[in-house]
C-alpha cells in the first residue's frame, strides 16, 4: 500500500510539479517551497520550552522564560518551529486574511516535519475553534485547515466537535498581553466528553499564549492530563 502511495506522489509531482508559493520557482522535496525560500524561514531554535518565547541568547538546556516562571500557564509545552516574521508571516497572513488555502497544506507539512522529530504523539489534535460569527465572515478556520494536514501526516485523530468558542471576542491584534488575557477569558466551552489524556492544541501563530492558556485550562479542568500547543510560528 505504501509503494502505491509513493507512485501516486511521483505521478502527481511529474504532472503537477510543486511550485514555490513565495517566488514561483520549482519546489523542493514535494513542498510548494523552493530551497532558497525554505532556508530564509527564520527558525525558533532558542526559546522557552513552555511557551516558545524567543530567547536572544542561546541556552544549553531547556529553560523557562520569566513569564512562565511567574504565571505558570495551563499548557505543558509549546512547539513553534518558526518565528513570525518575513516569509512565514506572509504565508500565515495570506492564508488567514486572503484565503490562500494552498498555504495551509504547506504550513501543515512544515509543522508536521518538525513535530515528527521533536514531539510526543498526543491522543488527538484540537484546532483552536473560531466563533460561528467569525467563521461565517472568513468562511473557514485556518487552524483547522493546517491541522488537517498535520493530522494526516502524523496519523493522529482530529477533534472538531468537542469544543466551541461561545463568545465572539474582539480581534486581539492591537491588544496588550494583559488585555489579551482579559479578552479571551471564558470564551470556550466543552460540549462533548473528551476521551483523551494527552491533547495538542493547534493554531497558526502564538503571540502571548493567552488563547492557548484559556483553552488548556478548560481541558485540564475536564480531566486531560497533558496539553501541548502546536503552532507554525511564535511572534
Amino acid at each position: 500500500m505504501k509503494s502505491v502511495h509513493n507512485w501516486i506522489n511521483i505521478i502527481q509531482d511529474y504532472l503537477l510539479p510543486p511550485t514555490c508559493i513565495l517566488c514561483g520557482n520549482t519546489g523542493e522535496n514535494g513542498l510548494d517551497l523552493c530551497k532558497s525560500c525554505y532556508q530564509r524561514l527564520l527558525r525558533n531554535n532558542q526559546c522557552c520550552y513552555r511557551c516558545a518565547e524567543i530567547f536572544e541568547i542561546a541556552t544549553i538546556s531547556p529553560v523557562l522564560c520569566g513569564r512562565c516562571l511567574s504565571s505558570n500557564p495551563a499548557f505543558d509545552e509549546t512547539y513553534a518551529p518558526f518565528i513570525y516574521q518575513g516569509e512565514m508571516r506572509h504565508l500565515i497572513t495570506s492564508l488567514k486574511f486572503g484565503a490562500h488555502y494552498k498555504n495551509a497544506r504547506l504550513l501543515g507539512l512544515l509543522l508536521a516535519e518538525h513535530l515528527k522529530k521533536t514531539a510526543e504523539k498526543p491522543d488527538l489534535i484540537l484546532p483552536v475553534p473560531l466563533h460561528k460569527t467569525r467563521y461565517q465572515q472568513r468562511g473557514f478556520n485556518q487552524a483547522i485547515e493546517i491541522a488537517k494536514t498535520v493530522a494526516k501526516e502524523l496519523k493522529i485523530p482530529l477533534d472538531l466537535n468537542s469544543c466551541i468558542r461561545h463568545r465572539d471576542t474582539p480581534h486581539q491584534t492591537a491588544l496588550t498581553a494583559k488585555q489579551r488575557r482579559k479578552n479571551i477569558q471564558n470564551s470556550f466551552s466543552i460540549i462533548k466528553p473528551l476521551h483523551a489524556q494527552h491533547i495538542a492544541i493547534l493554531d497558526d501563530v502564538m503571540t502571548t499564549g493567552s488563547t492557548a492558556h484559556e483553552l488548556a485550562y478548560l481541558l485540564k479542568k475536564a480531566g486531560v492530563d497533558q496539553v501541548d500547543v502546536w503552532v507554525c510560528a511564535r511572534a
